[in-house]
C-alpha cells in the first residue's frame, strides 16, 4: 500500500460521492442521492477556510475521505470543528487509512484555532465506535436531534427527549 492523503479537489468529487453512498448505506438516517452528495462536496471544497475535505489515495484511486467544518461555540468562546463523512472503502479498512485521515482533519482544525472537535457516529456501527475510542475520542451526554422538511426527528435509537 502506498498511501497518501491530500486536500480534495473538484476532480475527486465523483469518487467521493461513491464513498458517501457506501457510508449512507450504513447510516440509515441518510439516503444516497448522488446529485445531492456531489453538490454538497463541491460546496465544501469551494468554501475556503471554513471547511476542508481530505482524501486518501492508494496508488491512485481514492480509498477514503473526511470532511471538516469550522463552527463558533459559545461554550468554548471561539471556533470548534465538526468532523463528518469519515469513510474508508471496505477493502482498505483496518490498514490505517482512517487514522491518517482523522489525523489530517484534526491538524487542520487545530490550525484554524478549534478548541474542540466533535462528530457523530451511527449508533449501530460498532467498528466505527471502537475506531474513534481507540483514536482518543469520548462519548458525550448529548443526543442528536434534527429537523428536516419542517418536521422534527430524533436520531435513531431515541424515541423521546
Amino acid at each position: 500500500m502506498s498511501l497518501t492523503t491530500r486536500p480534495a479537489t473538484e476532480a475527486d468529487a465523483s469518487q467521493m460521492a461513491t464513498l458517501l453512498s457506501e457510508l449512507f448505506s450504513i447510516e440509515r438516517d441518510f439516503t444516497p442521492e448522488r446529485d445531492k452528495q456531489l453538490k454538497g462536496l463541491l460546496l465544501l471544497i469551494s468554501a475556503g477556510d471554513a471547511s476542508k475535505v481530505f482524501v486518501a489515495e492508494d496508488d491512485g484511486p481514492v480509498v477514503g475521505m473526511v470532511t471538516g467544518q469550522i463552527l463558533v461555540s459559545t461554550a468554548e468562546g471561539g471556533p470548534v470543528a465538526l468532523i463528518e463523512d469519515l469513510i474508508v472503502e471496505k477493502n482498505s479498512r483496518g490498514t490505517g487509512v482512517g487514522a491518517h485521515l482523522l489525523k489530517e482533519v484534526e491538524e487542520w482544525a487545530k490550525s484554524k484555532g478549534a478548541s474542540r472537535l466533535q462528530l457523530l457516529a451511527y449508533k449501530d456501527n460498532g467498528p466505527a465506535e471502537k475506531f474513534y475510542k481507540d483514536s482518543g475520542w469520548v462519548k458525550t451526554n448529548l443526543i442528536c436531534l434534527r429537523k428536516t422538511g419542517g418536521e422534527s426527528t430524533l436520531c435513531p435509537g431515541r424515541s423521546e427527549l
